[in-house]
């Protein structure tokens, strides 16, 4: 049986056109555990055929969101982050892992790997970052802008 928190996570993906345009799927989500994938394709790659930095930063910026949300609530955003390209991203699909590292009542502090996955080498992992997920007041005047 799929959990309530689990359901809402994909509703909220799907509602993301972005996550849609990438093709992000909601593979977990638990209080502090989050698991997003990414199938790669040629629309996704740089000029050098390695899955573009930003689809990579994507992809740990949203599971990171995902994950501090899943221990402050529906209302998160990113407040800061930060991400190290580890090795290029060639594969099947990308996998990004993410994790509660503390979380206080208004702020939590969230950690993402990002792998990639093919069918024929071990899972590499191409990316790691860290971040600040903050509450806002939904509908709040310095929310409306942006």
């Amino acid at each position: 049986m799929v959990n309530e928190q689990f359901e809402m996570g994909r509703k909220a993906l799907r509602a993301q056109a972005f996550s849609q345009l990438v093709g992000a799927e909601l593979i977990a989500f638990d209080s502090g555990h989050v698991t997003l994938e990414i199938p790669i394709r040629d629309a996704l790659l740089q000029q050098n055929g390695f899955v573009h930095g930003g689809v990579l930063s994507y992809a740990a910026d949203n599971a990171l969101t995902f994950v501090g949300g899943s221990v402050l609530g529906p209302n998160v955003l990113t407040s800061e982050y930060k991400i190290n390209y580890l090795k290029p991203g060639i594969g099947d699909r990308l996998v990004a892992y993410g994790s509660v590292v503390y979380a206080g009542k208004r702020q939590a502090v969230c950690r993402c790997d990002v792998y990639v996955i093919a069918e024929d080498k071990a899972d590499a992992l191409c990316a790691t970052a860290q971040g600040t997920i903050v509450t806002f007041e939904s509908g709040g005047a310095d929310t409306q802008a942006h």
